[in-house]
């Protein structure tokens, strides 16, 4: 044969091999379809459940603001709950592999009770009465008007002793503190000021309004996220001549907010402190909700004090008890601190969860003595 005939030949058995090969072709599910729910409940939880024809699995995305949540099984059953009212968008897909698949959008309106104003401030929450059997209201305040009464409260400027003592990364501004709407706020915020990587408040009624024995009460919704610390508390009068702990302190509430071993965001904690033979005593105790946590609503932190014992209560639930008859330091009058401290020894520091700014709101603080 000519060897110029058989080359050709060569070439056109080799096209032809290659040509004709079959392509594989990819069959797409069909009839993917979706059943929508909603939780009769709890509030702002949705349900997917998803069907198709052919399909490997399932990949549900629920758009929530700038947020998406995405997930996917082959059950093609998934769950997410809204935190605020709105129309969001729920994309189904049916999927032969990750990008070979068929798409159905649908919309879903969660029509909910408002949880906050528009400050953000909860809307919801426990109450106490302004009276008991028993009892006078000797001071109160109900933080109406504009601005802190500053006839009763001091502002604390700067980051103390070594933080505050504790190693604190705040810096305590008085512009942090704001009053509105028959609220006090204090923002603590994610901002240098001279060497402090972020910014807060704290406030105290010393010098101006101190109390021995009595119910105190004070509403307030809390902020949250790993470093951040608020506290509702109370320090004795004679702090400036004998000093910390032999002056005593009463931690109406504290919170260590975040995740980590020992920190939680469901959880608030009443302590006292002392010295005992010249060095620091404690003992406290903490109190858990059983769900969610005290960002989302008011609640109402107190302590009813007398000559024998301090006993702690959230929303009157009754969680600690200490008998100070023998504690002297618990027999003298102490004033009031309220404060967001971010990161410190207890707490540890803010990490790549933590979001600001964040607020603790207050709405009232009621001081009663028995009649």
């Amino acid at each position: 044969m000519n060897k110029q005939i058989l080359a050709y030949l060569i070439i056109f058995l080799t096209l032809t091999s290659c040509d004709d090969k079959p392509v594989e072709k990819v069959v797409l599910p069909t009839n993917l379809q979706t059943v929508i729910t909603q939780s009769a409940s709890e509030e702002g939880l949705v349900n997917v459940t998803a069907t198709a024809y052919d399909e490997n699995y399932f990949t549900i995305y629920f758009e929530d603001g700038e947020e998406t949540e995405k997930v996917e099984n082959i059950e093609g059953k998934a769950s997410h709950t809204y935190s605020n009212p709105g129309t969001y968008t729920i994309r189904t897909r049916a999927h032969v592999t990750p990008n070979e698949y068929i798409q159905k959008i649908d919309t879903v309106l969660i029509d909910m009770e408002s949880k906050t104003d528009q400050n953000g401030i909860p809307l919801h929450g426990y109450s106490t009465p302004e009276t008991y059997d028993g009892y006078n209201l000797v001071w109160s305040d109900e933080f109406d008007g504009d601005k802190l009464n500053e006839s009763d409260w001091n502002f604390e400027i700067g980051t103390g002793n070594n933080g505050w003592g504790n190693n604190e990364s705040q810096y305590y501004l008085k512009e942090n503190t704001s009053v509105k709407d028959g609220f006090l706020t204090i923002t603590a915020r994610q901002q240098i000021y001279n060497t402090s990587n972020y910014t807060s408040s704290r406030i105290t009624t010393q010098n101006k309004r101190s109390f021995k024995y009595g119910r105190i009460d004070i509403r307030a919704a809390l902020p949250k996220g790993q470093g951040l610390w608020p506290a509702l508390w109370l320090l004795g009068d004679n702090i400036t001549s004998v000093s910390w702990p032999a002056c005593g302190e009463i931690d109406i509430m504290e919170l260590v907010g975040g995740t980590k071993p020992g920190n939680s965001d469901r959880v608030v904690h009443g302590t006292l402190h002392w010295e005992h033979n010249g060095n620091h005593a404690e003992y406290g105790n903490g109190h858990t909700l059983s769900s969610g946590d005290f960002s989302e609503e008011f609640h109402v932190f107190s302590i009813i004090w007398d000559d024998k014992y301090i006993r702690w209560y959230r929303d009157d639930i009754l969680f600690s008890t200490v008998d100070i008859s023998g504690l002297s330091a618990f027999h003298e009058k102490f004033f009031a601190i309220f404060n967001v401290a971010v990161g410190g020894n207890w707490p540890g520091y803010p990490d790549a969860t933590s979001k600001f700014p964040q607020k603790m709101h207050v709405d009232y603080i009621r001081v009663f003595q028995e009649k």
